[in-house]
């Protein structure tokens, strides 16, 4: 990318002050350098625009709303700057030619995006982030190197026509969409709006592109009018199904992968008895793309994916050490339930540190009191319920005993850990519970 701030103010419709060379775009001041372009963009919590004089001090462009230019910096102003950093998002698109796959799903959406990128081989770019909304994926688009082979986007929706009023900056050769179920209940109502907003993404297809999509759940497959490829668990028909699953002391799956009569076996690196399934569609996606089967395959088995997603470290203490596995960056009840199934497996003493399920709407109950049971079910011993919680220590009975938050949980937990045990640690991201695995991490370091 190597634009000058004429193009910028004519590709958004602003007004251009001064000249500079745009060869990056930032949302973030203290990424701003020279030959970057500092985007003011509004959040609930903040203003670009407090930050902007900032950047242009370090030596970065800056695109604000007209009237809020620092003065001397060059600069374009618009009317909303959201607005034009999509304008820019749909602009990088269409000088870019290399095959786009765009994931979406109430869950694993930031592990499916990180495998499909590993299934694609070198050379492909995605966000080392969960970057899925609609500042996260203009920005993926604009971070695509010139010579990259080829692009994934996560795409996220918080309500409905959000993935359609990205179509332009996505234009995706794939979508895959993960799952369907009650993730946003708050922003949706019901899984039938959930799943008219995720399918804005297959709508957004070219006639000849592929929806790579989960088998035995007709409410996806049998809406679907044109090329398609689905992934699932062994009986489900699928054209990329997974047999004979295995997990090990960490939870890390083995499983057999087959394609048309050819199967292979996988052995990943990421604990989580979900995670063939997300394999399998990356693998998937990758057909679609005319990738080789078994090669897509076994690139998968060395995918590296997002922190605080099913990381499992080993902690010393006295007489041992304890396994604690983080799936803190985020939680719905199917994402729960798949946690719980994958240390289930796992030797040891169970313990599981959660937290409040965000964004569940008027079912918020209901859901957080089957997830404290469906952890006593899955064989935990304790479940220690940190912060605001609608349910789940209810569910959980006798298990179950509260804290107010993270730090609290820390300590508590500090005199209950034995050598052998095993913590699962999950929660929606606004929790912040990724704080007690550190903390822990730190006792035990110290």
């Amino acid at each position: 990318m190597k634009w000058d701030l004429a193009f910028v103010a004519s590709a958004t419709g602003g007004i251009a002050h001064g000249a500079a060379l745009v060869e990056r775009i930032v949302t973030d001041s203290r990424e701003a350098v020279p030959g970057s372009l500092f985007v003011a963009v509004r959040g609930q919590r903040f203003d670009g625009h407090d930050f902007a004089a900032d950047a242009a001090a370090k030596g970065a462009a800056v695109l604000v709303e007209r009237g809020r230019r620092p003065e001397g910096a060059p600069a374009v102003e618009v009317e909303d700057t959201l607005a034009a950093l999509a304008a820019l998002g749909a602009q990088r698109r269409a000088e870019i030619r290399l095959p786009v796959v765009a994931v979406t799903g109430s869950s694993g959406k930031t592990t499916t995006k990180d495998m499909v990128a590993a299934a694609l081989g070198p050379g492909t770019h995605a966000a080392p982030r969960s970057f899925n909304n609609e500042v996260g994926v203009p920005l993926t688009v604009l971070g695509t190197p010139d010579d990259a082979s080829a692009l994934v986007i996560e795409v996220g929706s918080r309500g409905a026509g959000h993935i359609s009023a990205l179509a332009a900056v996505i234009r995706p050769d794939v979508a895959v969409v993960t799952n369907i179920g009650p993730a946003h209940l708050e922003m949706f109502v019901d899984v039938g709006a959930v799943l008219a907003a995720k399918w804005e993404l297959v709508e957004a297809l070219p006639p000849e592109g592929v929806a790579v999509l989960p088998a035995g759940d007709d409410r996806l497959t049998a809406r679907r009018r044109g090329p398609m490829i689905t992934f699932g668990e062994e009986g489900t028909g699928a054209d990329v199904e997974v047999l004979d699953v295995t997990l090990d002391a960490r939870g890390r799956a083995s499983f057999r992968l087959s394609h048309l009569g050819v199967a292979t076996t996988v052995a990943l690196q990421q604990a989580g008895r979900h995670q063939p399934v997300n394999a399998a569609a990356a693998v998937a996606a990758a057909l679609a793309l005319g990738i080789d089967f078994e090669e897509a395959a076994q690139r998968v088995a060395g995918a590296r994916v997002s922190p605080w997603r099913m990381e499992v470290v080993e902690l010393p203490l006295a007489g041992g050490s304890v396994l604690v596995v983080n799936d803190a960056y985020n939680a719905n009840p199917d994402s729960m339930a798949a946690a719980f199934d994958t240390v289930a497996a796992m030797p040891g003493r169970r313990i599981a540190v959660l937290g409040k399920m965000h964004e569940l709407g008027a079912s918020q109950e209901e859901l957080h009191r089957a997830v404290g049971e469906r952890a006593v079910e899955a064989g935990f011993e304790l479940v220690v319920v940190v912060g605001d919680d609608p349910g789940i220590a209810e569910g959980a009975g006798a298990a179950a005993i509260r804290v107010a938050d993270a730090d609290a949980a820390a300590q508590a937990l500090a005199g209950i850990l034995r050598p052998g045990d095993v913590m699962l640690v999950k929660a929606s991201r606004a929790a912040g519970l990724e704080r007690v695995a550190e903390a822990i991490a730190g006792g035990a370091a110290a």
